[in-house]
């Protein structure tokens, strides 16, 4: 099975999906970060494809960047000054040609997240 990555992004204070909430993705190598793909969640809290597909996976590591504060500030979470989590970075490492589902439950104040199936 060739390997790709997903994501979702659930607004657990809210209850609902993160809907409009930027994500950019990058693979780090040698320490820098190269970007590889930016997207917006979906009315379900998804990208509307693999925000990393088939034909671009390659095992390694990465970092996705979940822009939550511009996401919040829209979604009329009042703000604080500044922002408790504005961007949320996550970065870790895909060993197999597999498919990574790489969810983010946020809310202003935390987030968790884990290897998703």
């Amino acid at each position: 099975m060739p390997g790709y990555l997903t994501t979702h992004v659930l607004d657990t204070a809210r209850g609902v999906p993160a809907a409009g909430l930027a994500i950019v993705l990058y693979r780090i190598e040698g320490g820098a970060r190269r970007e590889l793909a930016r997207m917006v969640t979906n009315a379900d809290g998804r990208t509307d494809a693999p925000i990393l597909p088939e034909s671009a996976f390659e095992i390694g590591q990465y970092e996705l960047e979940f822009h939550a504060g511009a996401y919040l500030d829209a979604a009329g979470v009042p703000p604080e000054a500044p922002r408790f989590l504005d961007v949320v970075p996550l970065r870790f490492g895909m060993s197999e040609p597999a498919h990574y589902h790489v969810p983010l439950l946020l809310s202003p104040f935390g987030y968790s997240t884990y290897r998703g199936s």
